[in-house]
């Protein structure tokens, strides 16, 4: 049975890639917004942003960070991984920098999104307890297989190390 995943990654570069990991099928993800949409629910404002967050979250048992050269320290990005890690959801990051976009272009590797969001009450780095995978592939291809052959096994271990956290 696939898992229901909420995605988080930044929109504009990274777009293409995503639809490249949502096509593999082992999980259910939440249905992305369109450009339009997203600048109507963006002229609404942060309270706008927070409740279509809200609404794509729902029924989730994981939050996979799908993380290009840009993604870490963004203000919705932290705010989907709070609300994730908060809500008792499973939490990872999936680097796709290797993933080519729609002019067949890879990105520079970026930060760990984790790495800015700290939690409990020793205010501990979440990248010291949630995973972050780096696919060890260099062609797109590569990337995509190894992601597509891994990807239910890392749902299934962020949700479990959610649950013992």
């Amino acid at each position: 049975m696939a898992r229901k995943c909420f995605y988080s990654f930044h929109y504009k570069p990274d777009n293409w890639r995503v639809s490249k990991i949502r096509n593999i099928g082992a999980i259910e993800g939440n249905k992305p917004a369109s450009d339009n949409d997203w600048e109507t629910i963006t002229g609404g404002g942060d309270n706008k942003i927070k409740e279509w967050i809200e609404d794509q979250m729902y029924g989730r048992t994981c939050t996979i960070i799908l993380a290009g050269s840009n993604t870490a320290n963004r203000k919705w990005i932290n705010h989907e991984i709070v609300e994730s890690w908060n809500k008792k959801k499973g939490v990872l990051v999936i680097y796709i920098h290797n993933l080519t976009n729609s002019s067949d272009q890879q990105c520079s590797k970026g930060a760990n999104p984790l790495y800015y969001i700290t939690h409990g009450p020793n205010k501990t780095r979440l990248s010291s307890t949630a995973k972050a995978y780096d696919p060890p592939r260099t062609t797109s291809r590569g990337v995509y297989t190894y992601i597509a052959d891994n990807i239910e096994d890392w749902i299934e271990e962020a949700i479990k190390i959610r649950n013992n956290n």
